[in-house]
């Protein structure tokens, strides 16, 4: 078929846009073919667009990774600027951290950061804990039955079937707990997994849908699976219950900055900054009633890298909760932060696509980890972890220093 015919039915809706890739076999050819559906379809004519002329590019990119993987109705890709802070000292290595923003002096505050953190030796990071979640609601006759079942989850004979029947799905994922809370004769059940270096969404899924067969085939055939996501998990939305039981990879990482270095390079003082964390971190954000947020500019970072590494973006919601502690130590500055939830994964989802797996191999983390699965998606998280912390540092200097407006007047303002 000519390419004006297929354009043609294309913009009158008789071939779906969604179809093109599998009809040409060509995903450049199917890109191509739909910016130009697009440009000339009656959504578009009234505002003189064309994605042919438009400065949205499409050409020179691997469109066949990101066909039933990353993205539908494709018609081009999204530059964004990437910028390195650093390098960072991290547990004894040197790393640089890629960071993807449209936001200018983000990168230059977090580069400071880690110059400031590398005065003082670097970082000290640790994984404290490692699990991702789904948490399904499942449905019973009777609230006597929703309250047998999760009797029997907790009886170490149920969850020994539920483990065998969850562990079978893949060769990574390994159960660790389940907490099921009842409500009325609804029961939500959140399974907590390891799944190696991936982030794990979709491998804990499936072993939950095994899981909850194995259950049907256990004494609760009456069981209906209502969803299964029931938002106790909690993905990609503010929730207690991550910031209380953690999700994903569970991080603190720690420095001391010298008190020459808190003055030269941060241009501001110990107490100023101990004061300033009390009263915008601490206070500030229980006055704001805030959840997860007593930080200063967490998300900023964790959003950065997220886009730079291939992360699921939206999860920086829970990934962002973060604690943002500094004391004066014998005179120096101690600054650390608590982060209950960093959900990030060396393979699948978007790091599968080329420039996000170059900034990956860049930070030493791309892939899984032959030796020991899981350990690339942690030595992730400690680097985002490093990361706040450097962002952290800088930003609350600058408030305490007044400069922050000058700094985005200075980075982020186009002269002329």
């Amino acid at each position: 078929m000519p390419e004006s015919q297929i354009i043609e039915l294309g913009t009158l809706g008789q071939i779906p846009l969604y179809s093109l890739e599998r009809a040409l076999q060509d995903p450049l050819r199917a890109v191509k073919l739909r910016r130009q559906i697009v440009s000339q379809h009656q959504a578009t004519g009234n505002i003189d667009f064309t994605t042919d002329g438009s400065a949205l590019p499409y050409e020179g990119y691997d469109y066949k990774a990101v066909l039933g993987a990353c993205c539908e109705n494709v018609i081009g890709y999204m530059p964004i600027p990437v910028g390195v802070a650093g390098p960072i000292k991290i547990n004894g290595k040197m790393v640089f951290l890629p960071m993807s923003t449209t936001e200018g002096a983000l990168v230059a505050s977090t580069n400071r950061g880690c110059m400031a953190i590398n005065a003082g030796g670097g970082v000290t990071a640790l994984v404290l804990g490692d699990g991702m979640t789904r948490a399904p609601i499942v449905r019973f006759p009777s609230l006597e039955e929703a309250g047998a079942a999760k009797q029997w989850l907790g009886s170490d004979a149920g969850f020994l079937i539920i483990e065998d029947a969850f562990n079978a799905s893949s060769r990574f994922a390994r159960l660790q707990n389940i907490k099921a809370t009842a409500v009325g004769s609804d029961l939500y059940i959140r399974f907590t997994a390891s799944t190696g270096d991936a982030m794990g969404m979709n491998m804990i899924s499936k072993g939950v849908e095994q899981a909850l067969e194995a259950m049907q085939k256990h004494g609760f055939e009456s069981m209906d699976v209502v969803s299964l996501s029931g938002n106790f998990c909690a993905d990609k939305k503010p929730a207690a219950v991550n910031w209380i039981e953690g999700r994903g990879k569970t991080v603190t990482a720690q420095a001391t900055i010298p008190e020459h270095a808190v003055r030269e390079t941060l241009k501001t003082s110990v107490e100023a900054l101990v004061e300033l964390n009390v009263s915008k971190n601490l206070v500030g954000s229980a006055v704001a009633g805030a959840l997860g947020g007593f930080n200063a500019h967490a998300a900023n970072v964790v959003t950065a890298i997220y886009l730079a590494t291939g992360q699921d973006p939206a999860q920086n919601v829970q990934s962002s909760n973060t604690l943002t502690v500094m004391k004066n130590v014998n005179g120096d500055l101690q600054i650390s932060v608590f982060m209950p939830s960093i959900e990030v994964g060396t393979v699948g989802g978007g790091t599968v696509l080329g420039p996000q797996k170059a900034m990956l191999h860049m930070m030493g983390v791309q892939g899984a980890d032959p030796e020991q699965p899981g350990r690339n998606a942690q030595e992730l998280a400690l680097l985002v972890a490093a990361g706040v912390l450097a962002g952290e540092l800088s930003l609350c200097s600058a408030l305490s220093a007044g400069s922050l407006v000058k700094s985005h007047l200075t980075h982020n303002r186009k002269k002329g």
